[in-house]
Order: C-alpha cells, then sequence, then structure tokens
C-alpha cells in the first residue's frame, strides 16, 4: 500500500494551482517548473484533475488552470479517489489470492481487518481535510492534525531537513 507518484504529483499541482486563488491562474509550464516535473506530466495531472471538477482552464493571455470551486470546498479524500484511488480496496483481496481459485483467507482473515482500519483511519483523515488546509505552513497544518487525529510522540513527522 504506497500512494502513487501521480497521486502525489496531481496534489502538489492542485496546491500550486490553490496558491494563486481566487483571482490568478497558473500555466502548464509554470506548474511544470515549480513542481519540477515534465510539462507532459504536469499537463496529465490537470487533465484529470479538471475532469474531476477540482480545477478548469481558462482561455486567452491570462490563461492557464485555476480552481472550479473554492479550496474550502476540495477534499482530500475526493481528490485522491479521482488520482488513483483508494490505499485498500475490498478487491485487493479477490485479485491477490494467489495460485488458488479462493484466497486461503477469504473466510477468516485478520490481515483484512487490519487494512480495513488503517484504510477507515486514512478516510478520516482525508476526509476532513481540505485543499485551504494543505494552503498552510506545514507547522500550521501539523497542528491541526494533531488536534483532529491525536497521535502518540511515536508517530511524530521526523525533524526538517536543514532545520535545528
Amino acid at each position: 500500500m504506497k500512494l502513487t507518484a501521480d497521486e502525489e504529483y496531481g496534489l502538489r499541482c492542485l496546491l500550486q494551482v490553490g496558491n494563486q486563488w481566487p483571482d490568478g491562474s497558473l500555466t502548464i509550464p509554470a506548474v511544470s517548473r515549480r513542481e519540477g516535473i515534465s510539462a507532459a506530466h504536469a499537463a496529465k495531472m490537470l487533465q484529470i484533475l479538471r475532469q474531476g471538477g477540482f480545477v478548469k482552464s481558462v482561455r486567452g493571455q491570462i490563461g492557464g488552470y485555476t480552481l472550479a470551486k473554492p479550496p474550502e470546498e476540495i477534499v482530500l479524500l475526493d481528490v485522491l479517489a479521482v488520482m488513483g484511488g483508494r490505499l485498500y480496496e475490498e478487491e485487493f483481496c479477490r485479485t491477490h489470492k494467489g495460485v488458488v481459485r479462493l484466497c486461503t483467507h477469504s473466510t477468516d482473515c485478520s490481515i483484512r481487518s487490519v487494512w480495513r482500519k488503517v484504510q477507515t483511519a486514512v478516510d478520516d483523515v482525508l476526509s476532513k481535510t481540505t485543499l485551504h488546509d494543505l494552503l498552510r505552513k506545514e507547522g500550521d497544518l501539523t497542528t491541526w492534525l494533531h488536534e483532529i487525529v491525536p497521535l502518540s510522540t511515536a508517530d511524530q513527522p521526523p525533524a526538517l531537513l536543514g532545520t535545528d
């Protein structure tokens, strides 16, 4: 279970466009340059985000991409669903059964219980987090996330590189 590069880059492209809200827009080359990805990859991510209803393209000399709705209305759970899906889907067990017709754990699977619980926790955080929240500084967002989902000290993020 991993986030894909497309999900990460999709969020990053959306964040770049969100930084221009409400009056600005960004072109594909600008998003590409700011995120250090190819223009083709930025175009692909923005196309998926446009099809999902999160951004819209604006034509003209000051054209580019802008948010299709306010950042407060863009929920990360919805964005990641459009970009690639969930970490765990029930179909996973049906498609990863090995060489047998049915998974040997299909009727009593403690592993499946763990994946369901992990997905529920992830969904809980993502459903409460909007693009507006991502537009905060990292420390502010970390504090807010600890308020909505308290973590133990073992779960604290590592220190940022170059900071003391």
